[in-house]
């Protein structure tokens, strides 16, 4: 079974988890996922990695309590084992398959919704590391939700944005999206992770500005392999599955009003 080695609370409810993931950690890769079961009783969760370690061999994790099962994982403390762990999962942001020449004529910018920070960790380190600075732009409803500032500042052009004005631009991530293009900002590729509605009107609003979009599915999940069907969602009008078809796809791809009815379901 698999340890956690470190924990963090980074706001209410929300927190870091490091786990000790010696057979796997070297094949993780930016924009995939593993899925985690706490004990024999709760249900599998599906968790965007937001960092890893080779040389540590450890995988890290932010987490929402929002339920039973991801509430199960939180209240796991360190020295404390998973009952199952499985990962990674789902294919990795085609930024990684881009050669130099091609990340070169890319000018991204990264629409991080919430805990959708810290899976955008990973991309923007990928492209620092490559000798590209992309642009962020951290959102969240209020100053008290903005997560993994210093380190997507490590590795990026980072800009806050909250629904409340407490910090930083005073309006929507789209709000923020506009206001830098207007200040002259040019972008070819945006990248947003977040919440489902957050993600459909991101897409909209980028592609009204002649911005390509991608967006990072997390639907409900229980296997992660596409056996359950759990994640299917719509995208280019045919049936795709989140966990092996995604969880990245184009965003003008994906019928977002369908997403959210499965959600309320």
């Amino acid at each position: 079974m698999v340890a956690i080695l470190n924990k963090k609370k980074l706001s209410n409810d929300i927190y870091e988890i490091v786990i000790d993931a010696p057979n796997v950690s070297e094949n993780a890769k930016p924009g995939q996922f593993f899925m985690l079961q706490a004990t024999p009783e709760s249900e599998r969760v599906a968790l965007s990695i937001s960092d890893w370690d080779t040389e540590k061999k450890t995988v890290t994790f932010v987490i929402m309590k929002v339920g039973e099962s991801s509430g199960a994982i939180v209240e796991k403390n360190v020295g404390e084992e998973f009952y199952h762990v499985c990962g990674p999962l789902g294919n990795p942001s085609d930024l990684c398959d881009m050669t130099d020449e091609e990340l070169s004529n890319e000018k991204v910018v990264f629409l991080a919704g919430g805990v959708g920070a810290a899976p955008v960790y990973p991309q923007a380190k990928f492209l620092h590391d490559k000798g590209f600075t992309p642009t962020v732009i951290l959102a969240a409803r209020n100053e008290s939700l903005i997560l993994y500032e210093e380190k997507l500042k490590s590795v990026a052009d980072v800009h806050i944005a909250t629904d409340d004005g407490s910090r930083g631009f005073h309006g929507l991530v789209t709000d923020a999206l506009q206001d830098l293009v207007d200040k002259g900002m040019k972008f070819t590729r945006a990248v947003a992770i977040g919440p489902m509605i957050m993600m459909k009107f991101a897409v909209i609003k980028a592609e009204s500005l002649g911005i390509t979009s991608v967006v990072s599915l997390n639907p409900i999940m229980l296997d992660g392999t596409g056996m359950c069907g759990c994640c299917r969602c719509k995208v280019g009008g045919e049936t795709r599955y989140a966990c092996v078809d995604g969880p990245e796809f184009f965003g003008k791809d994906v019928d977002f009003d369908e997403a959210l009815r499965r959600l309320r379901r």
